[in-house]
């Protein structure tokens, strides 16, 4: 099946996106007021998702003839992706648009991370928090088997959730007021979306997690991951890494 790719299609968060890589990289055209809403002007396909489908060869030289067009040349790409997504607006608003088929198609999944800072944000004590953290690993695995109805001849990718504080527990900008984070929860999620990836079949992970620390607030600026006015944000370099683990993903499910 892996050789025969018809369709590809990214869902998710921003980690799939094209707006953050391609303002930390200076390319868009997107009014400073409207840098947001990656519909506001034109925003280079440098997010994860784009550069799976296509890579940017005189930026990424290393990736040339590595990308879905190169190998899978009648592939469609469709990327259904928002920034800010949670579960429920993967079920919501891009569940929706991707229609029932028996078509051979990639499918690539980052969310978990904003449902996670929700659940922060709300100030859980440690015992609620990790009823909240079942509730939303229960939907991300609901989540999974809905899309295998929907593309039963899919591979699917599922994407770990990634630590910007580096294990610190502390990210500039993010609920600075509300103490340490609780990255048990983080590291609960984590486990359960690495078990959904060995437990469904054609599924597999991508660990986001592991592959990103020691990359953001620990780091020094010129190997950091994140885009620095934001840190829950994968920079272009950030972006072209997650890439590179779906890319790893895909040729492991090649060699199984």
């Amino acid at each position: 099946m892996i050789d025969a790719f018809t369709q590809y299609v990214a869902l998710g968060d921003s980690m799939s996106i094209d707006l953050y890589p391609a303002l930390d990289a200076g390319e868009t055209d997107v009014a400073v007021a409207l840098e947001w809403d990656d519909l506001a002007g034109a925003v280079a396909p440098l997010g994860a998702a784009s550069l799976l489908y296509r890579n940017v060869d005189d930026r990424y030289p290393e990736f040339t003839g590595s990308d879905l067009a190169s190998r899978f040349p009648c592939l469609v790409s469709t990327n259904v992706a928002e920034d800010a997504a949670t579960i429920g607006d993967v079920f919501g608003s891009q569940l929706p648009q991707v229609a029932e088929s028996e078509e051979r198609t990639l499918l690539t999944l980052s969310i978990g991370g904003n449902d996670l800072l929700s659940a922060f944000g709300n100030k859980h004590v440690a015992s609620l928090l990790r009823h909240v953290v079942k509730d939303i690993a229960d939907a991300y695995e609901f989540l999974v088997e809905s899309l295998k109805r929907c593309r039963p001849n899919s591979l699917l990718i599922v994407t770990t959730v990634y630590d910007p504080s580096d294990g610190t527990r502390k990210i500039p900008g993010v609920f600075e007021d509300a103490g340490s984070l609780p990255l048990e929860s983080l590291h609960d999620l984590n486990e359960r979306i690495s078990s959904i990836g060995t437990r469904v079949s054609q599924t597999v992970v991508a660990d986001a997690h592991h592959h990103f620390l020691g990359h953001g607030v620990t780091a020094a600026e010129s190997e950091r991951w994140y885009w620095q006015r934001s840190w829950v944000e994968p920079n272009a370099v950030g972006a072209s890494e997650i890439r590179r683990l779906w890319l790893d993903a895909l040729q492991g499910a090649a060699e199984d």
